[in-house]
């Protein structure tokens, strides 16, 4: 047979509140439940939004373009005039196209393009592969 705690039983319980449940946020913005505290003399606040209900932002305007042209450099350095001429020259020497030469230096065809037209930002990991592949010089001072 079971012994019984042979100590002093205490209860440790803490007292139970229960009270009403907090009032939503929605709940608060209704016209009765305003009305209501009204009437029993609750405190009532009203916030008066800045600009609540229009689409018109009041004061100067200043256009990203403009801060972009204030805060950027003026462009970047594109492929010269000599270093298109020698990757056009040695790839037409070579009877290749562009889309040859991109696949043998592992880039897109619009890259060799873009080297050719020079719209390119040059990359020099770029030019070393089209100087393997080519046998030109394209870095540094061509002679």
């Amino acid at each position: 047979m079971p012994s019984r705690f042979a100590g002093s039983i205490a209860q440790d319980w803490e007292p139970v509140v229960l009270s009403k449940r907090k009032p939503k946020s929605g709940d608060l913005k209704n016209p009765k439940a305003v009305n209501q505290a009204l009437r029993t003399g609750a405190i009532v606040e009203t916030v008066k939004k800045h600009d609540a209900g229009s689409n018109k932002k009041a004061g100067t305007v200043v256009y990203a373009r403009k801060l972009d042209e204030q805060t950027e450099p003026e462009g970047f350095e594109k492929v010269g005039l000599e270093v298109r001429s020698a990757i056009q020259k040695a790839r037409l020497g070579k009877k290749m196209s562009q889309v040859e030469l991109g696949k043998l230096i592992n880039e897109r065809a619009e890259v060799v393009q873009e080297y050719e037209s020079g719209k390119a930002v040059p990359n020099q990991a770029v030019l070393a592969k089209m100087e393997r592949v080519l046998g030109v010089k394209l870095r540094g001072k061509i002679k």
